[in-house]
């Protein structure tokens, strides 16, 4: 067993806390999540000795003692392995050193001067050197063509107020000559300060949005409150009227009952007493059938004049029929009823949409609208014109096509 496999492949050193990877390779813990760490950004992550690529990370497994073994038996089915890595490579979303020679470490520092971006190694002259000692460094930043001047290659230092623009030394000589120019920190300094004041206007529009919000979140609970109240006690007035047309039908077929049942027992009395009348008629003339075939004069005379006295002395009232009894009328009442109170209804919808309407849940206040809103956010918010409903066709396809369009309406503006 040679030493190196007691050797960290990334750090060169003893091994601490070993973990191995599915390749079978052994690292120092801290060494291995450092080095992926690094790869985090791509997505993609290798070992540092093979090279094996894995789509995941894989998850370190602490060695035990046989780890000497493991790694002897994978070195061996592997080719030497590549130079050493080292973690401070710049990575395709770092700023790499503008010093470094092939691959480049990640900087650290940034010389206005120098135009240039420096990692630790390389940055050191600009400490111990007396010559960078007026050198201005900041944090590690990119595009450092932005510092230069296009025209003459030399950092940006000041800015033309009268051109709006960042220059260098040498633009003040010809192109910007009797322009208003100050530093580049004094203009920062002054741009700072409005830029404060925006911050606060912008926080201060914040606060205000957030409290239009929770205003109309509480609005939108009370106005769900306010429709389930409203469905309730409408479902209610309409089932005590739904109960009272119901009971107006039991009154009128009671009516129309009573006075079928009034009607035919008049009739039946009369049809009675005529069959009485008739069967008496009919014993009569049977009886002068009888009288007219004696042959006893005395008894004839007799009869005839009793017979005759009777039926002079009898007057039989006469029956008439009404032919154009029915009930249509009370048809006719029900059906003005049912027009009555569908114009009632309908005339009565319409008002209370037309109320509804005119009543808006939510809307911007003109008079009060920021200069920064867009005409597109405030056709946004403006509430669609919708014609109002005049009859009672109208009234239910509003009704119809009204609330999924309202509703999308409320739902986009809050």
């Amino acid at each position: 067993m040679s030493t190196d496999q007691d050797t960290c492949y990334l750090c060169k050193e003893h091994l601490r806390d070993p973990v191995s990877i599915p390749c079978g390779h052994v690292f120092c813990s801290i060494c291995l999540k450092t080095y992926w760490d690094h790869a985090d950004h791509t997505g993609s992550y290798s070992c540092p000795q093979c090279r094996v690529t894995y789509n995941k990370r894989p998850t370190p497994r602490r060695m035990g003692g046989s780890r000497h073994s493991t790694m002897q038996r994978h070195s061996e089915s592997f080719p030497p392995p590549p130079p050493s890595p080292d973690y401070n490579y710049a990575g395709p979303q770092d700023v790499g050193c503008d010093i470094c020679v092939g691959k480049k470490q990640k900087a650290v520092k940034t010389c206005l001067m120098c135009l240039a971006s420096y990692c630790d190694k390389h940055l050191k002259p600009h400490y111990e050197s007396s010559t960078f000692k007026r050198h201005k460094l900041v944090d590690e930043i990119g595009h450092l063509d932005r510092q230069i001047c296009p025209q003459h290659q030399k950092g940006l230092e000041l800015f033309c107020r009268t051109d709006q623009m960042c220059i260098c030394v040498l633009c003040t000589v010809k192109e910007h000559k009797g322009h208003d120019m100050v530093s580049a920190e004094q203009e920062r300094a002054e741009e700072q300060q409005r830029l404060g004041a925006t911050q606060a206007e912008i926080q201060e529009k914040i606060h205000d949005r957030l409290k239009q919000m929770e205003e109309l979140k509480q609005a939108v609970d009370s106005l769900k409150n306010s429709a389930q109240r409203a469905l309730q006690e409408c479902e209610k007035m309409f089932g005590d009227m739904m109960r009272s047309i119901e009971r107006m039908q039991q009154e009128m077929a009671k009516l129309i009952t009573s006075n079928k049942r009034a009607a035919l027992n008049n009739a039946e009395g009369h049809m009675e007493r005529l069959s009485h009348e008739i069967a008496d008629l009919k014993r009569r003339d049977n009886e002068i059938t009888q009288l007219s075939r004696t042959e006893d004069h005395i008894y004839f005379i007799q009869s005839y004049q009793m017979l005759i006295a009777q039926t002079e002395a009898e007057e039989l009232p006469t029956v008439i029929v009404n032919p154009y009894f029915s009930f249509g009328p009370v048809t006719k009442a029900v059906s003005e009823m049912k027009q009555h109170l569908g114009e009632f209804s309908n005339d009565e919808l319409v008002k209370v949409a037309k109320t509804v309407n005119k009543m808006a849940f939510c809307e911007l206040d003109e008079t009060k609208k920021r200069r920064s809103m867009k005409s597109d956010e405030a056709t946004m918010y403006k509430p669609v014109p919708t014609q109002e409903p005049q009859h009672r066709d109208d009234f239910m396809r509003y009704n119809r096509s009204g609330r999924s369009s309202r509703g999308h309406r409320v739902s986009h503006q809050l």
